[in-house]
């Protein structure tokens, strides 16, 4: 006998916090393909699809903006865990109600997500508990890691986001088949429920410690929370459900081939995570964020004007390739140049404006899409993108993170 207590298995943080993203990010997945279908059986029209979506991210903004505010006081994993509950009651209530004020006020108060799981009051809690897991020489491969998991989960739910058409041909009501996916939406809100309340609980210490502010950063801060908004209001225009809606108001796609596209899009979204961390340590952060959201927005102003559906698909594909490799690298910038104490604050500051930007886009996008003008959004969305990415490329090159120094 060796004397040796017998250990319990523990599981990282980190990982339970890659499962619970798994698992959100899948059922964000299916729910941004389905949800144009689901509102516009509803009786809603192109335009209310669009207020709707702006609803659901101004919703998440505000959301985000009381966890900061409140944070502080309450353990990380106690909002993250009200937060699962959150999305198991948004699940149910798609899932049942029907009217398009009651459907404007779950989308609002809810976690419904119509950009397929790019922002939600989940993430600054999830980075700022992250940023605490890898010294600086390998947080871009955690963060990169952290996207790389939530996009192959995003891909595989916009795949499973096909499940309504296969079973309308066994017979049964779409509408209903879709209902059912809500419920699916809200079991995964519980199993990431779940895994939250397997995080280690903060010390004591910890909990009596003040909100740290933004003291020595904020000016950095600041500016990085301006651009990042202007680069969240270009991406409102199209959000996935408003390009699911394009792809079927101008191709006609089934859910199913839609599906199948966003799944394979989300692929090169999630190999582009790990690109981006062996790209980001060669050329650095901010030029990997700038000179591969260029050519992505290029890509995908050409998509808006391109004249058959296998040139739209090649290009949103590559845009698909190059437009998120600034995902990982931002995270891991913002948590790199302000200090430790400003990390949960500079997380929160920075995502909040974003959310509130992004807000603002979609019913734009509607009223355009009313309009009979559906190229229009995308055109937008690329231009004011290229605009983000020279404007972060003049006022934060020269500002690095330690491991550039």
């Amino acid at each position: 006998m060796s004397g040796r207590e017998p250990t319990t298995l523990s599981i990282k943080p980190a990982t339970l916090l890659f499962a619970a993203r798994a698992l959100r990010d899948f059922g964000d997945g299916f729910v941004a393909v389905l949800l144009p279908v689901y509102l516009l059986s509803r009786g809603l029209t192109p335009f209310e699809v669009g207020v709707v979506s702006t609803a659901s991210l101004l919703g998440s903004a505000l959301l985000t903006l009381c966890v900061g505010a409140v944070g502080a006081r309450f353990d990380g994993r106690r909002l993250l865990i009200a937060a699962a509950g959150l999305m198991t009651a948004t699940g149910v209530a798609f899932a049942l109600i029907d009217g398009y004020a009651l459907l404007l006020v779950v989308a609002f108060a809810g976690t419904v997500n119509p950009s397929g799981g790019a922002s939600s009051v989940f993430a600054p809690l999830e980075q700022a508990a992250l940023a605490a897991e890898a010294p600086a020489a390998g947080r871009t491969k955690m963060f990169a890691t952290y996207s790389l998991v939530g996009a192959l989960a995003g891909a595989a739910g916009a795949l499973f986001a096909a499940v309504p058409d296969f079973v309308a041909a066994a017979g049964i009501a779409q509408a209903r088949a879709i209902d059912a996916m809500f419920v699916v939406y809200a079991a995964l809100g519980v199993a990431g429920g779940v895994l939250y309340s397997r995080i280690p609980a903060r010390g004591e210490a910890h909990r009596q410690a003040p909100r740290a502010p933004l003291g020595p950063s904020r000016g950095i801060v600041l500016r990085l929370a301006v651009l990042f908004s202007l680069d969240s209001f270009a991406g409102g225009f199209v959000v996935q459900s408003l390009l699911a809606l394009w792809l079927f108001e101008r191709f006609d796609l089934s859910l199913a081939e839609a599906g199948a596209f966003f799944f394979w899009t989300g692929v090169l979204s999630a190999f582009s995570f790990p690109v981006a961390a062996w790209l980001a340590a060669r050329i650095g952060l901010v030029n990997t964020m700038v000179f591969t959201h260029i050519p992505a927005s290029v890509a995908l102003m050409l998509a808006a004007v391109a004249p058959s559906l296998p040139v739209v698909l090649v290009l949103l594909s590559v845009r698909a390739a190059l437009s998120q490799m600034d995902v990982p690298t931002r995270t891991s910038y913002v948590m790199a140049v302000v200090t430790e104490p400003e990390r949960a604050a500079a997380a929160s500051f920075t995502a909040v404006p974003r959310s509130l930007a992004a807000s603002v886009s979609p019913a734009i996008a509607g009223a355009m899409f009313a309009a009979s003008l559906p190229a229009l959004p995308l055109l937008v969305c690329g231009f004011l993108k290229i605009a983000y990415d020279l404007l972060l490329l003049r006022q934060f090159r020269h500002v690095r993170p330690p491991e550039e120094s």
